[in-house]
């Protein structure tokens, strides 16, 4: 058994090494293009695009249960052995998902129509754009929706290679795309939109190719099993209350800033997630090494070793996200003039808000995908999700009674440690995870580790004028350290053992 944790250890740091070449390719081009797109597009036109994307994003509610469900049956089955279901399971899904994409094209049409010329705060001027806009962001959203139970597989399987192959033709499409909008004689809105649907078309394309080639499990059959039907259904029925909070939490926020502040302060709060998707783009690279582990170990019988990856992924998630978010949680205004020149207003604290909010949700990812193995989500999805939809009613409410934009991101950080908490003890109930011992082996080690990590780049910020001298300065110091006090005060004694066995190793290389 030792021989095997040890094999799935090395797996998941072979995966997550290449995750994060790929993420690294795709943070460096995605932070230039950003700039560049604001640039060509203006502030305007950068903000109609993110709140349109946003009002087709809220039908994923639909799709993001369906997708969760196929990732866990396939990677369940995958541990399980049972090549033949998952066959079927595979089949099942690609049914379901080119079904369903049919469904939310045609629904997504008629009330995303509506609602972009009914209520959206849209310039007169710029609403035929945003129209063409609203229905390329539809079929892109069908072609993702489709490649799902293709992307599952990848993952099930742990051969991230793809992945990394691919994020280079996309790093390199998007540069393209870059310099055609900037040059384009046509509007730009519009040609933004044809070039990612294309782009998202090509992509599904070679994943489709990539999977056929190399899982038998992936040559499609017409499939319809109504039992495999019946237990997906089972699972999304409850995992729809989730996600809907999730959606209404991000999009529907979103759209209520559009309705009470206007398309500005949506072009603040999306570059303020694109940083954020950058900087969080480390952890969700390692949690997609990470999850089939966990989801296999349960599936296995291995308990102990899951609850290990539990604790070890929790802390590794935060850990991992404090080093990057540090030195941009100090110096944000000058990481912005370096980056944008000139933002919108509202950017700089819609930034630091958003990576708080980030760290928060890290601590919760490897709780949500142990749960979620055991395939009993009734609990788990009913509590957080009724956590999460008072996000978007506290969010209108601020902002009818005059609060500022960036309140919305208080409420969700707040509401976001509630939903910790709640998982927290349903993964006691369900797997028999130790509360006290999670919130000593993790809760307190990263508070501790945060807050002492912050002093000694704080006291260099305060003590200079702003400049390049002092951004060096700040994030050199804030990267030290923070691996200084995670070194000494996060990990635990074998993973201070572990490390040193491998560095050993590397230095006789």
């Amino acid at each position: 058994m030792s021989s095997q944790t040890s094999d799935n250890n090395k797996r998941i740091a072979k995966n997550t090494l290449l995750l994060y070449v790929r993420m690294i390719l795709i943070m460096i081009i995605s932070l230039f293009t950003s700039r560049v797109n604001l640039q060509s597009l203006g502030v305007e036109d950068f903000g109609i695009y993110n709140v349109v994307g946003g009002v087709v994003a809220m039908f994923s509610v639909i799709s993001g249960t369906l997708a969760t469900a196929i990732s866990r049956f396939i990677t369940f089955e995958l541990g399980r052995g049972n090549n033949k279901k998952l066959s079927i399971v595979f089949s099942t899904s690609v049914t379901i998902q080119l079904i369903l994409s049919i469904f939310i094209v045609v629904i997504a049409e008629i009330v995303g129509i509506w609602f972009l010329h009914n209520k959206m705060v849209i310039p007169e001027d710029r609403l035929y754009a945003a129209t063409w806009v609203m229905h390329l962001s539809i079929l892109t959203f069908a072609i993702n929706l489709i490649s799902v139970p293709y992307n599952a597989a990848i993952i099930a399987h742990e051969k991230m290679k793809a992945f990394a192959y691919v994020s280079l033709f996309e790093v390199v499409v998007k540069l393209l795309i870059c310099y055609a909008l900037f040059i384009s004689p046509y509007d730009r809105l519009i040609v933004y939109g044809v070039l990612l649907f294309l782009l998202s078309c090509s992509i599904r394309i070679i994943y489709g190719i990539y999977c056929k080639r190399n899982f038998e499990e992936c040559r499609y059959q017409f499939i319809f099993d109504k039992s495999l039907v019946k237990q997906i259904s089972a699972y999304c029925g409850w995992n729809f209350v989730g996600s809907s909070a999730a959606i209404l939490r991000d999009q529907g926020v979103n759209i209520a800033l559009n309705l009470f502040c206007g398309p500005v302060v949506n072009a603040a709060r999306g570059i303020a997630f694109q940083v954020n998707n950058a900087v969080n783009s480390f952890v969700s690279n390692f949690m997609t090494a990470l999850n089939p582990q966990i989801t296999k170990s349960y599936a296995s019988g291995n308990l102990p070793y899951m609850t290990s990856l539990i604790f070890r992924g929790s802390r590794l998630a935060f850990f991992l996200l404090l080093v990057l978010a540090l030195p941009i949680l100090i110096e944000t205004d000058y990481v912005l003039y370096l980056w944008l020149k000139d933002y919108p207003e509202h950017t700089a604290n819609f930034i630091r808000l958003i990576l708080i909010f980030a760290m928060s949700e890290s601590l919760s990812h490897t709780l949500i995908t142990s749960i979620c193995a055991t395939g009993k989500i009734k609990k788990l999805q009913i509590t957080s999700g009724i956590i999460q939809l008072l996000n978007f009613p506290l969010s209108y409410i601020f902002l009818y009674i005059g609060f500022p934009p960036e309140s919305t991101m208080i409420a969700s950080i707040f509401l976001s440690q509630c939903c910790f908490g709640a998982r927290l003890y349903i993964a006691h109930l369900q797997i028999g995870v130790s509360v006290s011992q999670y919130l000593r082996q993790v809760y307190l080690k990263i508070l501790l580790v945060a807050t002492l990590a912050f002093i000694f780049p704080l006291i260099l910020h305060s003590l200079m004028n702003q400049s390049i001298i002092r951004f060096l300065g700040v994030a050199l110091i804030s990267i030290l350290s923070s691996v200084v006090m995670i070194w000494f005060v996060g990990c635990t004694q074998s993973e201070k053992y572990y490390i040193k066995e491998k560095i050993k190793k590397l230095c006789k290389k």
